[in-house]
């Protein structure tokens, strides 16, 4: 992208639109200009500029909720930006989900939720985490799991015995694990299914 090329507006502004990368529901509406801009694409957290305290300012710098970076687009007049980024918790300052109240926390963010507990508990000491446990046993044994799961899965749906809703949230959990292991996420999941449909 480059940024020299954007429309800015006379103060130096661009409106930048983000948007939750998983559920693609609009969760806030931000100013960027080229620094903040190119600091964005430089860091990977999303950051704005400030108009009331005339500075750039990432989102998240002191609550914690910042916003990933996925991917950055502009609109056809080159006015305006659309970023998809992973949220780290609520996005709007009254601790919503959006700025927006009609937008309501989709069922996908849970996906972006549990992989957000998955990378931080990797690090913990694996006798006081499942996950760091699971980690730190490597992919054959998440592997293993995953096929387990799967197994329970399938077996609970011939049988009918009322236990497919927890075996499949057994199966997805353990198979976000074995997508982190990968350095992989449910979003390269969603684009792959995207590019299939789109064929």
């Amino acid at each position: 992208m480059d940024i020299d090329d954007l429309n800015y507006d006379d103060k130096g502004l661009i409106p930048a639109i983000i948007q939750d990368s998983i559920s693609f529901n609009v969760v806030m509406l931000g100013y960027m200009n080229k620094d903040s801009l190119q600091q964005t694409l430089n860091t990977g957290e999303v950051t704005f500029f400030s108009r009331s305290k005339q500075r750039l300012w990432t989102k998240g710098e002191t609550s914690g909720n910042k916003l990933l970076l996925k991917s950055i687009e502009f609109d056809c007049d080159k006015d305006a930006l659309l970023v998809k980024a992973k949220q780290l918790g609520p996005t709007c300052h009254l601790e919503n989900y959006s700025c927006f109240k009609s937008e309501k926390r989709n069922s996908l963010s849970i996906i972006a939720e549990l992989e957000t507990v998955i990378d931080e508990r990797k690090d913990k000491a694996a006798e006081d985490s499942y996950v760091a446990s699971l980690l730190n046993k490597g992919v054959k044994e998440i592997a293993k799991k995953v096929t387990e799961e799967a197994g329970e899965t399938s077996i609970a749906a011939v049988t009918n015995d009322g236990r497919l809703i927890d075996e499949s949230a057994d199966l997805l959990f353990h198979l976000l694990v074995l997508l982190k292991n990968q350095n992989y996420s449910f979003e390269d999941v969603l684009k792959e299914l995207n590019n299939r449909s789109s064929n």
